[in-house]
């Protein structure tokens, strides 16, 4: 298929959501971090597949064996039974965070569920004046309408109001402001540790701890939407660990877990996961056979190939290239990285016009905005690759800036 048929085929048969940030180009295939267009042309990704999904690279061996291989004994069964794959996942996932699982779909679904679960333990605590949440400005949670009310950005909500009622934004790392809207009303506090799709911003250690510690005070539970941070891309598997006493009560997985295979995880300690009863919550694919034996593979590699060492080191790598780059080209004026999740701001507003050249030079990267790029390479990514694409970057930006 090539890219005049795919735009044709998408103007009478899918809705018009994507078109304005499709690609112009038809990928058919994947290795690592590198893609193929039906054209032939290669690409080395810079976005995991393009919202930081395939951590663990395209198509890893051991990731599609342990599809395969499942396909053939069993693809799915509703949570009416039994099955291994699901039981061994919640017990690994227990076993980094600690608490109890619930599988879904995606990062939404996760977060829903986290939204749920406060909203039952306040209710169960103290009755239903316990049910405000507090979320950050500039955050995203997702796009179903839980996910969406808890979402800091206006611009998502245009258009689909009234939406739930009983969230607070608050602005993200402002710890007078957090402490205003705790109160007795609150059942949940949600927070990225670093917000991601609005540019890589960490949440500061003062921050954190004041959520943790308010959380505590007033009996509400304290949740990382780790949707983006979890699973490695920070260099741990979860970037609150690189806060000191700070960690939740709830956690929300998806993105990464599945290499590719759409799952998510709500994980919850006790006492509060036991707010959730038989009936309460449920999904019909959530924690099926074959997602959970992709996730299963997908934490195997991420333990045996050493990807947390690794995105730590390269991402520190991917950090020095681009402040040299900022010194040479004077076209970025900051960058803000944790792992392999990066941020750089530019000095003037011609992100649209780097990703266009990086990607006619084989290099994948995302933007935000008019002058911001993200940069979100798998967790394979290799020193070799790093360099590759920092002398893209370097090439695009010294033209650039020349201009």
């Amino acid at each position: 298929m090539n890219l005049d048929e795919a735009k044709a085929l998408e103007r009478s048969y899918l809705l018009d959501l994507y078109g304005p940030i499709r690609m112009p180009m038809v990928m058919a295939r994947g290795e690592g971090a590198r893609l193929w267009d039906t054209e032939g042309n290669e690409y080395l990704d810079f976005v995991s597949g393009g919202r930081a999904v395939t951590g663990v690279g395209h198509c890893h061996p051991k990731v599609a064996e342990a599809i395969r291989e499942q396909a053939k004994r069993l693809i799915h069964l509703s949570n009416d039974f039994y099955t291994e794959p699901q039981l061994r996942l919640a017990q690994r996932l227990s076993n980094l965070f600690g608490g109890r699982c619930f599988f879904c779909n995606s990062g939404a679904e996760a977060v829903e569920a986290a939204i749920k679960l406060a909203r039952k333990h306040g209710y169960k605590s103290a009755g239903p004046e316990k049910h405000e949440i507090v979320t950050a400005e500039r955050s995203f949670h997702g796009r179903t309408m839980g996910a969406l009310a808890a979402t800091g950005q206006p611009k998502y909500h245009e258009g689909f109001k009234p939406l739930p009622e009983g969230f607070v934004h608050v602005p993200f790392n402002d710890v007078a402001a957090l402490r205003k809207a705790v109160s007795e009303k609150t059942c949940g506090v949600m927070f990225e540790p670093i917000l991601g799709e609005s540019g890589v911003y960490p949440a500061t250690q003062d921050y954190l701890e004041a959520a943790r510690e308010l959380s505590n005070s007033c009996g509400a539970v304290l949740i990382y939407d780790e949707v983006q941070t979890g699973l490695g891309r920070t260099g741990e598997w979860f970037a609150y660990q690189h806060y000191e006493d700070v960690a939740p009560d709830v956690l929300t997985l998806a993105k990464g877990l599945g290499g590719g295979v759409p799952i998510g995880a709500m994980l919850a300690r006790e006492p509060e996961a036991a707010a959730f009863t038989p009936g309460d919550h449920a999904s019909t694919f959530g924690g099926g056979s074959l997602p959970a034996a992709a996730a299963l593979a997908v934490l195997d590699v991420i333990e045996e190939e050493g990807l947390l060492e690794n995105a730590s080191r390269v991402g520190g790598q991917l950090g020095e290239g681009l402040r040299q780059l900022q010194e040479t080209t004077g076209l970025i004026s900051e960058i803000r990285a944790r792992g392999l999740m990066i941020a750089v701001d530019l000095t003037r507003g011609v992100a649209a016009e780097v990703k266009a050249e990086c990607a006619a030079r084989g290099l994948l990267i995302a933007v935000v905005g008019d002058s911001m790029l993200r940069l979100l390479p798998p967790l394979v990514l290799t020193e070799k690759d790093a360099d590759r694409g920092l002398a893209v970057l370097g090439e695009v930006m010294a033209e650039l800036s020349r201009e």
